[in-house]
């Protein structure tokens, strides 16, 4: 039998085989997309949630190479608002060995266990923001840049290790040419609730820098506000979501995405795509030089496919319709736009946000992820 090592991640060169690891396991999958070395390097050192997150990784060498790799992760702020001791995991990667994947597991378990946790799930990242969920349905499907994508052995060997379900997120995708126009019902909808709430539209093109502050907050406040109810939601600090504003309001094509504002000038519903990215980072191979820049500025301006990342209603907006606002603008931009597939992010699937789509849209499903659970 092979001989199994597990070493915690304590240098430099370690820490780069850690997030380079699954772009090697990765390599001759067609359907994988990489992330940026440079981008990995940055939440694995950087992350604001690295201020209260406590985090150990791993790698699992076989026969003196590197065979998988993984992080267990505590969010304090996360067990105190469910009032659980639950640990996490992630960045959960192994070659197809058994042996290899329970020792990584093991170690992450036993480790949580020491630090009083007394049940784990993931696969999920320090907070609601990062890659989670393990992929079930969909293998031969190519995921948005911000999904994780994983070999069919994966399932089979969290359930040997006695793993249950704890909620499946579902992807849905709708071919914009057969749409071929909006739903008249959902764009008189729309029409008509604007007129009723004098609502208005933000123009993303006209945020000056100086104003991003202020746009962080309300966004916090809507953001936190819509998905309280979620499953393992963790509401963001304000450092966080003044990260996520001042990185991604400048990169969101205004044509594409859609703030909704109310008399007041809070925001009341927010729906967020972007060009889809996938294609560019296979391209990039994980890395931005020396062309992969040239391969994400082209996809940037290419709607062929859209990635619809996140959509939501403030608190005091919920239930009140908007979502035939957002969804008339933003589909009517990508017919505009000659767009073929929109994929939207996953969705839990007791979510009732995803009737929009079974009554306005001729979706499909594009991709089924679980993330497991067990006791320690």
């Amino acid at each position: 039998m092979s001989a199994i090592e597990i070493r915690e991640v304590s240098t430099a060169s370690e820490l780069k085989i850690f997030y380079q690891f699954q772009n090697k396991l990765y390599k001759d999958c067609p359907q994988y997309v990489p992330s940026l070395d440079i981008d990995q390097k940055k939440m694995l050192t950087q992350d604001p949630a690295l201020e209260y997150c406590k985090v150990c990784k791993w790698l699992a060498y076989k026969d003196g190479k590197p065979a998988g790799r993984i992080m267990a992760m505590i969010n304090p702020r996360f067990n105190e608002l469910y009032r659980m001791q639950k640990g996490r995991f992630g960045w959960y990667d192994f070659i197809e060995d058994f042996n290899v994947a329970k020792a990584l597991m093991d170690t992450a378990r036993n480790w949580l266990h020491e630090q009083g946790m007394t049940q784990v799930h993931g696969p999920l990242s320090y907070n609601t923001a990062g890659k989670q969920g393990m992929l079930l349905e969909g293998f031969d499907k190519v995921p948005p840049f911000n999904c994780l994508y994983n070999y069919p052995y994966y399932v089979d060997y969290m359930q040997r290790m006695g793993f249950e379900k704890e909620e499946d997120w579902v992807q849905y995708y709708m071919d914009v040419r057969e749409l071929g126009k909006v739903p008249e019902r959902l764009s008189r909808l729309g029409r008509l609730l604007m007129e009723k709430y004098d609502l208005h539209f933000l123009d993303l093109r006209n945020i000056k820098d100086s104003e991003l502050p202020e746009l962080a907050r309300k966004f916090a406040h809507a953001y936190n506000g819509a998905f309280s109810s979620v499953p393992n939601f963790i509401p963001f600090t304000e450092e966080e979501v003044g990260k996520l504003v001042k990185s991604f309001v400048k990169l969101l094509p205004p044509d594409v995405n859609c703030i909704i504002m109310d008399k007041d000038n809070d925001i009341a519903y927010f729906g967020f795509s972007l060009p889809s990215m996938s294609k560019a980072l296979q391209k990039a191979g994980g890395n931005m030089f020396p062309l992969g820049w040239y391969h994400l500025l082209r996809a940037y301006r290419n709607y062929e496919t859209i990635d619809m990342l996140l959509v939501g209603a403030s608190p005091k907006w919920e239930g009140k319709g908007l979502s035939a606002i957002c969804h008339t603008k933003l589909c009517q931009a990508y017919i505009n736009k000659h767009t073929k597939f929109a994929i939207c992010n996953p969705q839990i699937e007791t979510n009732n946000a995803i009737k929009i789509w079974e009554e306005s849209y001729n979706y499909r499903v594009y991709m089924r992820r679980r993330c497991w659970r067990a006791d320690l």
